[in-house]
């Protein structure tokens, strides 16, 4: 059975198309639009502050969203794959955002529309990653700018295959 709880009077707000996994937790101020998945092992922590999930939002195994007291939720649009333990904290996310396994995305970061984290990547304090790019590194730096083949390819495909996989899991 998933941890789900309240943390000061704020429950979790989970619609119920989405999936969560049986060891996942989330707690406190979280609200998930329609079509998500939290994978196991993966936590949602909104207990400092809050954080916003749009549709089609997949939280792979280990991963964990969290948030900086009073000072910077977490905001992540429509259509994000976030990769098996990766870390994002206290950032802005839009939309159709590939977010790779291992990387991390630190407090004011944002992270525009139809880009790529790359796997192990770390976006330091405020970084900016521009509508289409690819960031990769330590820290991480533009290496290239997203094709529509890979937005179809990878950021729309993974996406989709999420909520093909968490069908899998549903009674």
């Amino acid at each position: 059975m998933p941890v789900i709880l309240p943390v000061k009077e704020k429950r979790p707000q989970i619609p119920d198309d989405c999936f969560v996994a049986e060891n996942a937790t989330i707690v406190g101020d979280v609200i998930m639009g329609n079509q998500c998945s939290i994978w196991f092992s993966a936590v949602v922590r909104g207990d400092v502050h809050y954080i916003k999930m749009g549709n089609k939002v997949n939280v792979q195994d280990g991963a964990v969203i969290h948030a900086t007291y009073k000072t910077a939720p977490t905001n992540i649009g429509n259509n994000v794959s976030i990769g098996h333990n990766a870390l994002v904290h206290g950032c802005t996310i839009h939309d159709n955002v590939l977010v790779g396994m291992g990387s991390i995305i630190m407090d004011g970061c944002v992270v525009e529309s139809n880009s790529i984290i790359a796997a192990g990547a770390v976006l330091t304090q405020n970084t900016k990653v521009e509508a289409g790019s690819i960031y990769a590194g330590v820290p991480a730096k533009k290496i290239k700018d997203v094709s529509e083949e890979l937005v179809a390819g990878q950021i729309d495909r993974i996406a989709n295959n999420y909520i093909k996989y968490s069908s899998w899991f549903k009674k």
